[in-house]
């Protein structure tokens, strides 16, 4: 039980870190939406998985990878896990900056067509953010605010 309330703790009424996981989960969500229902123009939860075992990623790697985008995004946005879920963000889209690629292509995004890829900014940011929420946990308004107090 101790342990589960060190996972939950947070500042109970810190606005930061709300703002950082909503913002987290709503730049998140939508990459997540692609990738396991075919929105926004995505392939949807077997084209994805057959696009990135056609790149040799491992067809449990690839699933967790959506789970990670969608789930973890939804997750973040509710406070529900926050920790964890922010942490497979962040282990995520890490792997996708340093083995996808965007390192070679330096720091800035390929705003004007001018690089042969994207850089790594947007990749930062949304590390940053996951990583305030890894330390500071959920903030205001989460589930896991709400499972603490019954906790208690």
């Amino acid at each position: 039980m101790n342990t589960i309330k060190k996972f939950l703790a947070t500042d109970t009424q810190s606005w930061s870190l709300l703002i950082a996981r909503l913002a987290l989960g709503i730049v998140i969500l939508p990459h997540g939406m692609q990738k396991a229902l075919g929105s926004f123009g995505g392939y949807g939860f077997e084209g994805t998985l057959g696009a990135f075992t056609g790149m040799g990623m491992p067809l449990f790697l690839g699933i967790l990878v959506i789970l990670a985008e969608f789930a973890g995004a939804i997750g973040v946005i509710l406070g529900a896990g926050t920790r964890f879920m922010a942490f497979s963000i962040f282990l995520t889209l890490g792997g996708a900056m340093f083995l996808g690629g965007h390192v070679q292509h330096g720091f800035f995004m390929n705003w004007f067509g001018a690089q042969s890829g994207e850089g790594m900014e947007y990749f930062i940011l949304v590390l940053g953010l996951a990583l305030v929420l890894i330390i500071g946990g959920s903030g205001k308004f989460s589930v896991d605010n709400f499972i603490s107090k019954k906790l208690k």
